[in-house]
């Protein structure tokens, strides 16, 4: 053999072990970072916050109420969304003190100012306070979260 043919043959025998050796560094390399990202992946869906619970509704039965300042009819009905499940149960025992409250409040009101979108958030704020008085001396006041007005007929 020549002095060439064997440097060649030299070469070839070196760079095939530095061929592998950097093949295998960059699928290790490229393992790890898989692997990497799948840790992530998986930390956030763990930190997730989880679901915001069902929300408790309770649908009153519509009032029909004589306006006290002038001779007009209120129509009206009301949902209820409450925090509680126990503030539903505590109202489904007291419907009748809840429907008279209710009834004296909107008896109460002015026609005039209930035709204003205005005059309709402040009855949802009277609504709430209405409401949140204890129907049981020495229980919690009811918590109301919002009312939502299923019907709202002014003749």
């Amino acid at each position: 053999m020549t002095d060439t043919a064997s440097k060649k043959g030299r070469r070839r025998t070196v760079w095939m072990p530095l061929l592998v050796l950097i093949t295998l560094a960059a699928c290790a390399s490229a393992g790890y970072s898989y692997w990497r990202l799948q840790q992530q992946v998986s930390g956030e869906q763990e930190q997730a916050p989880p679901p915001p619970a069902a929300p408790i509704f309770y649908a009153l039965d519509t009032f029909t109420v004589n306006l006290g300042d002038a001779d007009r009819v209120l129509y009206i009905g009301v949902t209820l969304r409450l925090e509680e499940e126990e503030t539903r149960q505590r109202l489904s025992e007291f419907l009748p003190e809840v429907r008279s409250r209710l009834l004296l409040l909107f008896s109460r009101q002015d026609a005039n100012v209930l035709a204003t979108e205005d005059g309709k958030l402040k009855l949802i704020e009277a609504i709430k306070s209405t409401l949140a008085t204890p129907l049981v001396s020495g229980k919690k006041p009811q918590v109301v979260s919002d009312v939502l007005y299923t019907a709202f007929i002014l003749r």
